[in-house]
């Protein structure tokens, strides 16, 4: 149940599914040995009670619509394949925009584009020839602040928020996201990601608070709060809890592969996070790529088409009755289906499909497949009454998205304090010997690595672009990198930027700055496949060479690193004399400078939410014999153990 939201919302939210059960086929469904194990793996939610009102005004709604407008309530197309006119002409009931599809396709739209073809949009589906007219909703790839949206500020992403491990924060910083995404008219944030990673070669790794089910519970179940608020306020969009349900345990971590995870694995770890997001009211499940082979051996295929956890858990055992969308184009993967067509998935739950490109056949299809059998009418009553529940609850047929008061308003993207905060509270301190931090002020400072200077590798994949690369710091007007913020901090004649550490020399400066860094990357791009080794200096040899250059020489070292997985970097911690994880802070890196600094008594807060690799050919999970920091681990200015040389395993070129 939602906090701090008034009586007859909170009966809203937990309004159950009537006009659902009615509209249900009149044999309960029969599910097979290995199906009814699955299910009863998870542990049931108490169902909620109807709120007869509202379910009586969903079934008149359905009653009267048609069956081209059912189907295309269920319809999500990409704003870049639909006009405002088709939504009218389709009785489109979502849209959206994934990484990169802005408006005009234009990477530097400003927020009056969006709010135009926001608005626009909204006036297109109150002017159908339905009997009642349907609001829109857009969803849109908000999960690190409005990271689509140029100069809008964002955040840590969540592997740096699970290091922070403060649920006050992340809700937020769920506000912040829900009031710039509402700015730009837009009403749904895909998040959060509730996958609880159990191998980082996974390149959704640094979506994921971390590898413990508890904290990406509590943190979850926050970002929803946040997001949502009272759910009808001018604040408030939609959450989506995703990607239900496995992703984070793939098999050696691959995008989109197969969990081989048991029943009770499925349920205790990788689902744990669901339980806490449907206590907390989220609205909206989105449904995973990934497969599931039970305990490796059992093949219970896609999760699209998996009718046993899309119905039989989430609907029925967790009592969910708001709406369950697809991924991009996922239903393609699901056996017997292409891109456009797949009844095998509509009978397995799924309510909402996202059909980027190909909508309008799959709009064709899917009403033939409804009128010769293939789809019960069932079936589509129920998936419309639950996109009708969400709508009602968020106000949408009171008033559009973008009626609210926030639409428009330009001061709502810029969170700057708000982003500072995180920043400094994500960073995890790996390594101080010799107390080189604090660096005191007045020292002469030489900054190396390119990192130190770039908006895309302190931001990472979901920054602008789908994969966050085709950016430069001209894409990012507003934000400070770390140069930025030692020149800020020290004084711009302390600090020289050397990006490739040619202007190093003994004497010449009191210590050096060396920040390392990945590419940026997201889904798929950002898997590093079996058997290559997950090692920062194998993926980045110019790096660790650059390190070498300026280490050992009499001048301390201190090293950060942006990362989105903990990976091997024990070479690159034994040539520092203090390391830091900073993982992909997002658009304020800068005040990372106020934390070295220890600026007005600033310390080190952040903890590894995934234990630290001792060996660049992890077998998966967090093995004691493969840590070199446990989870949890992170040290304080005030607590000066000592790391000393650590031993190092080489790297191989492949894993054995």
């Amino acid at each position: 149940m939602m906090r701090n939201r008034p009586a007859l919302l909170s009966i809203l939210l937990l309004a159950g599914s009537a006009a659902a059960m009615a509209a249900s086929p009149a044999k309960p469904p029969r599910w097979s040995a290995d199906e009814a194990k699955a299910i009863a793996a998870w542990q049931p939610r108490t169902a909620a009670r109807p709120v007869p009102r509202v379910e009586a005004r969903i079934r008149r709604i359905v009653a009267g619509m048609t069956l081209e407008q059912k189907i295309g309530q269920m319809t999500q197309p990409s704003i870049l394949s639909i006009t405002p006119d088709e939504v009218r002409q389709y009785y489109i009931g979502s849209i959206l925009n994934g990484g990169g599809g802005w408006p005009g396709g234009n990477k530097r739209a400003g927020l009056a584009d969006w709010v135009s073809l926001a608005k626009a949009h909204d006036a297109a589906a109150l002017s159908t020839d339905m009997k009642v007219k349907v609001p829109v909703v857009w969803g849109v790839d908000a999960v690190h602040g409005h990271n689509n949206v140029f100069g809008a500020t964002t955040f840590p992403q969540n592997i740096g928020l699970g290091a922070a491990g403060d649920p006050e924060l992340v809700e937020r910083i769920g506000r912040a996201t829900a009031r710039q995404v509402r700015a730009t008219g837009i009403g749904w944030a895909f998040a959060p990601t509730l996958a609880v990673v159990q191998n980082q070669r996974w390149g959704r790794t640094y979506e994921s608070y971390g590898s413990d089910p508890a904290l990406v519970s509590r943190l979850g179940a926050a970002l929803v709060h946040g997001l949502q608020g009272k759910l009808t306020g001018d604040g408030d969009v939609l959450a989506s809890a995703k990607h239900f349900v496995g992703d984070g345990g793939t098999w050696r971590g691959i995008d989109q592969g197969e969990n081989r995870s048991d029943e009770a694995t499925l349920a205790s770890l990788h689902g744990a996070g669901y339980y806490a997001a449907l206590d907390a009211g989220v609205q909206t499940v989105m449904v995973s790529y990934n497969s599931w082979a039970r305990d490796g051996a059992v093949a219970m295929g896609k999760l699209h088409g998996n009718r046993a956890l899309v119905t039989g858990v989430l609907k029925q055992r967790l009592k969910f009755d708001g709406m369950v969308v697809s991924d991009w184009n996922a239903i393609e993967q699901v056996a017997g289906c292409e891109r456009d067509h797949c009844p095998a998935a509509i009978n397995a739950g799924v309510d909402l499909f996202m059909i980027p490109d190909n909508w309008k056949t799959f709009i064709a299809k899917t009403v033939a497949d409804v009128r010769e059998g293939r789809v019960p009418m069932a079936r589509i009553d129920d998936a419309v009454s639950r996109i009708l529940r969400v709508k009602l609850r968020m106000g949408l047929f009171d008033r559009p998205t973008t009626a609210g008061a926030l639409t428009g308003d330009a001061s709502q993207l810029a969170v700057r304090d708000l982003a500072h905060e995180a920043v400094r509270k994500s960073a995890v301190l790996l390594k101080n010997d010799g107390g080189a931090l604090p660096l005191a002020p007045g020292k002469r400072l030489l900054v190396v690595g390119a990192a130190a200077d770039s908006f895309p590798a302190q931001s990472g994949g979901w920054s602008l672009t789908w994969q966050g690369e085709e950016t430069d710091n001209a894409d990012y007007p507003l934000g400070e990198t770390l140069l930025g913020g030692l020149r800020r901090v020290y004084g711009a004649d302390h600090v020289t930027f050397s990006a490739d550490g040619s202007a190093f020399a003994p004497g010449k400066f009191d210590a050096v700055i060396a920040v390392l860094g990945e590419r940026p990357y997201a889904e798929m791009k950002g898997d590093v496949r079996w058997p290559a080794p997950v090692a920062h200096s194998a993926l980045y040899p110019d790096q660790a060479a650059l390190l070498g250059r300026v280490s050992g020489q009499g001048v301390p070292v201190v090293s950060l690193l942006y990362s989105g997985r903990t990976t091997y970097a024990t070479d690159l911690i034994n040539r520092s004399d203090a390391f830091v994880a900073a993982f992909l802070p997002g658009t304020e890196a800068g005040a990372l400078a106020d934390l070295l600094a220890g600026r007005q008594s600033l310390d080190f807060r952040g903890r590894l939410s995934f234990a630290w690799p001792n060996t660049a050919c992890p077998s998966g999970g967090e093995p004691a014999g493969e840590r070199l920091f446990a989870r949890g681990f992170g040290l304080t200015y005030g607590n000066r153990v000592a790391t000393g040389r650590l031993a190092e395993a080489p790297i191989l070129a492949a894993c054995p």
